[in-house]
């Protein structure tokens, strides 16, 4: 998805929000419960950029008549090389309704668990102010 991946990319995080559907679901890659909502999902995404160092999409894929769509990336977290994929779902209206994102090898997700779970509360009372 182009406008996602511009947005990214330009760390235009406003713009990221507003690509989301009111009930998106966010699944992380190191929780096993997923994030529905805007508000969280958003907050999330505003903690990874604070996380993730050198971070670069590699490629795109396509399908499911425009509405699938996977971007590749890669990224560092500390002294962590890691690379990962995007899977985009969206929904009538052109909006993402679901976000899943995979990431490898291990040790690089153990370490993204880690400084996404030292991010946690910021990201909470983040996403509190935005669905107020």
């Amino acid at each position: 998805m182009r406008a996602f991946r511009e947005a990214v990319e330009a760390n235009d995080l406003d713009a990221v929000e507003a690509l989301l559907a009111e009930n998106v679901v966010f699944t992380s890659p190191v929780v096993f419960k997923p994030y529905p909502g805007r508000a969280i999902t958003a907050a999330i995404l505003r903690g990874v950029t604070r996380v993730f160092e050198d971070f670069r999409y590699v490629s795109e894929l396509s399908g499911g008549e425009g509405r699938e769509h996977a971007l590749v990336f890669t990224a560092r977290v500390g002294d962590r090389t890691l690379e990962g994929c995007d899977f985009i779902h969206l929904d009538e209206d052109g909006l993402i309704d679901a976000l899943t994102v995979m990431v490898r090898p291990l040790s690089g997700a153990q370490a993204l668990a880690e400084a996404m779970g030292a991010q946690f509360d910021r990201i909470a009372k983040e996403a509190e102010a935005r669905s107020a």
